[in-house]
């Protein structure tokens, strides 16, 4: 529920610096000039573990994604093949989905799978299905076969090839018929079907030739169980490094031209496009620093190799995994430069990210269906324990607050400017390390338009407001005046681990804590809703914009 904040809660203790007066901002909007619709390709989220997907805090999670927008949420996780007990921890999961009995014949069990993927159905999330990783019985090298995060070594037996693809594309085409047995074929038909992960680093014990391989077997099974159904990768890592957009490239040409591993035939179907794009963290003279450039950069580059590719460029394009770094388990209290995911600072970054991430595919002309956040819930982990996720204990942090925001943003996009928003080459060659990036999305709807407003930067430092002076025009002649409503993310909105610290950071939390933490972790507005005249088709507003803060003015007649 959409609440106003009655709460105010004290500063989080920041690193400092000269707080200079910001010079003004001029947020201009034009709701009569529209650019195509908003497509919610923010709506997609993943996780390592899959057995937290239907834990009860998974479910919840869910659940909320699911309703905070009228956009289905899609929900990737790895180790959906592995063997084991369905037992979870960091960085790990298994389904026990293939093994063999006395006799060497192969046994399927899908039990764990259909928690999981009953779980999805339940709380009308649209599972993004990664292909991974290898059975025990299947890997060519199966000793060690689990890991233990973080010991190593964590790349064991279940990032190997198979011993027999055969098998491998079997144990592929019966899951898939399960599915659709399950499910629905209709349903299955609607789903991405994405050949493992990160192949190109060590969740994959193989050449790229083995790679194309293991996609061709792969797919040919998919296709033969559910024709209609949507298969891609390759999910490499960001493209920024050489390694990576090598294989990138020579997945692509194999995709086109290649010899088909599993039927003979020229080339392998490829329905959507994946990889990763990741950026950096550091802790620098006490105080975290985030690299957006980099971030950025890995998807301006994978964008231009796809667009190199003439017969594949309309295609749907999936980040399959777009983060500030590379680490969800990772918690804040051992690596410190992780701190910026408890508070609004993630929050902004995302919300900056999404935008460039939206130019960058308009200038290589790309098909982006999904952007894809690498966070979701830790069940058993300790609260507020700082690892990258959009709920701990069931308490919402501020980056679920920009998916509500988000989710608000409904209809077509609609033309915005701002004085303080930086180049887009700029952040790419030098991210946010000077002035702030305060920039602006705009949507329109039948009766609505919704302005949403941010101040990014890439280091986590106490700084001065950004003095924002907005106007929207082209709305309603006939309006005589509109209403406003002003919702805020921030240090002191929205924001339960502020909350949580004003407590004096409790591990244990009371039961009345623990709901004022609930209640802190909410969306919350500004200020109370206000009537707005409009003159001239066109309204004015001011408002203050706190550094890593972001507000939504949604607007309605």
């Amino acid at each position: 529920m959409l609440k106003k904040c009655l709460l105010l809660l004290p500063m989080m203790v920041l690193a400092t610096t000269a707080l200079v007066a910001q010079d003004s901002v001029s947020v201009k909007v034009n709701a009569s000039e529209r650019q195509g619709p908003f497509r919610p390709v923010w709506a997609w989220v993943g996780h390592d573990e899959p057995n937290y997907t239907y834990s009860e805090e998974g479910r919840e999670l869910l659940k909320e994604l699911s309703e905070l927008s009228p956009y289905s949420v899609h929900d990737r996780t790895h180790f959906l093949l592995t063997t084991g007990d369905g037992t979870p921890a960091l960085k790990w999961g298994s389904t026990n989905a293939y093994t063999l009995d006395a006799a060497g014949h192969p046994v399927y069990n899908w039990d764990i799978m259909d928690k999981i993927f009953d779980t999805y159905k339940a709380t009308h999330t649209t599972p993004f299905v990664e292909i991974g990783f290898m059975p025990k019985a299947l890997s060519l090298n199966p000793e060690p076969y689990e890991p233990h995060w973080p010991q190593r070594p964590y790349d064991t037996g279940w990032s190997y090839p198979p011993k027999d693809y055969q098998a491998w594309s079997d144990l592929i085409y019966h899951w898939m018929r399960h599915m659709v047995d399950r499910y629905g074929s209709q349903e299955v038909a609607k789903w991405e079907w994405e050949v493992w992960n990160e192949p190109d680093i060590f969740y994959w014990h193989g050449t790229v030739d083995d790679y194309c391989k293991l996609y061709d077997y792969t797919a040919d099974a998919v296709k033969r169980a559910l024709p209609g159904a949507r298969v891609g990768g390759p999910a490499t890592t960001g493209p920024g490094s050489e390694r990576a957009a090598n294989f990138l490239r020579t997945f692509l040409e194999h995709c086109v031209n290649g010899k088909n591993y599993a039927t003979g035939k020229p080339g392998a179907p490829l329905d959507f496009v994946s990889f990763h794009a990741k950026g950096r963290t550091n802790f620098l003279n006490g105080h975290v620093r985030l690299d957006i450039g980099k971030n950025l950069r890995d998807i301006d580059r994978g964008f231009a190799i796809l667009e190199s590719f003439p017969t594949l460029r309309a295609l749907p394009v999936v980040l399959s995994e777009s983060d500030p770094e590379g680490c969800a388990a990772c918690d804040a209290t051992s690596h410190p430069e992780n701190g910026y995911r408890l508070g609004s600072q993630y929050a902004s970054y995302e919300a900056d990210l999404l935008s460039g991430t939206l130019a960058l595919a308009q200038r290589h002309h790309i098909n982006l269906q999904g952007a894809t956040t690498w966070a979701f819930t830790f069940p058993g982990q300790p609260i507020f324990a700082g690892f990258r996720a959009f709920a701990t204990h069931d308490i919402d942090l501020p980056l679920l607050n920009l998916y509500r925001l988000l989710g608000l943003m409904e209809g077509e996009r609609v033309a915005a400017s701002s004085t303080g928003a930086l180049n887009l080459d700029e952040v790419l060659q030098s991210s946010v390390r000077t002035e702030p990036d305060v920039n602006v999305l705009a949507t329109r709807g039948e009766r609505t338009v919704n302005v949403l407003v941010w101040n990014y930067h890439d280091d986590l430092l106490a700084s001065p407001e950004a003095e924002v002076d907005l106007t929207v025009q082209g709305l309603p002649m006939k309006a005589a005046r509109i209403l406003v409503e002003h919702f805020r993310v921030d240090q002191d909105h929205s924001n339960s681990h502020a909350a949580w610290q004003a407590m004096g950071s409790p591990q244990n939390p009371s039961p009345a804590q623990y709901e004022r933490l609930k209640a802190s972790g909410q969306l919350h507005l500004l200020e109370s809703p206000q009537w707005v005249p409009v003159e001239g088709s066109a309204i004015h507003l001011t408002l203050t914009e706190p550094r890593q803060g972001l507000s939504l003015l949604h607007i309605t007649w």
